[in-house]
């Protein structure tokens, strides 16, 4: 390989499938050098624009897309630099857009498709790119960690553990799941910090369900209903709990860890959510998204304070 250094911006950084898609671009390209971020949908076109790769180097943009034209003219720039830029999202929100006619650059390679997550695009795009070398084992061996992530993010559940593993990413640190990816040998057993998350699990789980629980506000949304919570991560975890006893109901939650908020719905409702969250500047899904309102966080402040003087007698 003629690159020089590689550079991987991914959806994170706590996702499951944008962790993996990374760590799959980093084990293809071993022993060359690394340079990767994770954003969210808020902050992807920054750090796009902040990205500035050599001529030599790749670009790999995996698990998210972005919105701005001035992010897409700093891309076109990097590629007529000679930067090689590749993409690969699964997300409806980039497909539809690209059917819109987005994106236009000269990419070179561009998935951009929900068949599978992005994860098991990415693993599947770089073995089909170089067969060969993509028969190294600490590529090759990565497998099963790809079809478990592309089975969580899909939400198939058909594989024992990978809906487990997807909490285990969101209960350690921010990022750190790549590092861990990173440091699993062929057998992909848990690392020390994987297994601690792994304990740490249920506690959480049971704390945000009493969280949620006590925020939790259910109003008519058209022939729906919307049921609004606050949550420390497990959006999820929570909206397929109660969607066993909330028909036809879009779930809100405003996660307080990242302050942003996640739409999910349950399983008879055929709300596309991704359209949901696109008119909040965020996207996603159809049965799962996100998206960051600036304002609610100074809202959410406000009813606090209300709420406080109301209780002391303050005017």
């Amino acid at each position: 390989m003629s690159t020089k250094t590689v550079w991987v911006v991914s959806h994170g950084p706590s996702c499951l499938d944008g962790a993996a898609a990374a760590a799959a671009v980093s084990r293809f390209y071993e022993p060359l050098p690394m340079r990767v971020r994770f954003a969210s949908n808020q902050d992807v076109d920054a750090i796009l624009r902040e990205t500035d790769p050599e001529s030599s180097d790749a670009l790999w943009i995996t698990d998210i897309s972005w919105k701005d034209e001035s992010t897409s003219a700093h891309l076109r720039q990097l590629i007529e630099r000679g930067v090689e830029v590749h993409w690969i999202d699964h997300h409806k929100t980039a497909i539809e857009r690209v059917k819109r006619g987005g994106y236009d650059l000269p990419f070179a390679s561009r998935v951009v498709d929900d068949t599978f997550s992005a994860a098991r695009l990415v693993f599947e795009h770089l073995a089909a790119r170089d067969p060969a070398h993509a028969r190294a084992p600490r590529f090759a061996s990565f497998a099963p960690l790809i079809a478990m992530a592309d089975d969580n993010d899909r939400w198939v559940q058909a594989i024992a553990g990978a809906r487990d593993l997807g909490l285990v990413v969101r209960t350690l640190r921010p990022g750190q799941a790549y590092d861990e990816f990173m440091a699993l040998d062929e057998t992909l057993a848990d690392t020390p910090a994987m297994s601690e998350a792994r304990t740490r699990v249920a506690e959480e789980l049971a704390r945000n369900r009493r969280l949620a629980e006590s925020t939790r506000i259910d109003q008519p949304f058209g022939e729906a209903t919307l049921t609004t919570a606050l949550c420390d991560a497990y959006s999820g975890e929570l909206a397929d709990e109660w969607g066993k006893s909330s028909p036809r109901t879009v779930f809100v939650f405003f996660d307080v860890r990242s302050g942003a908020l996640s739409f999910r719905r349950s399983p008879d409702c055929g709300i596309d959510l991704s359209s949901l969250a696109e008119r909040c500047g965020g996207g996603g899904h159809p049965a799962a998204s996100g998206a960051t309102l600036p304002d609610l966080g100074p809202l959410l402040g406000a009813s606090v304070a209300r709420a406080l003087l109301t209780a002391i007698g303050e005017p």
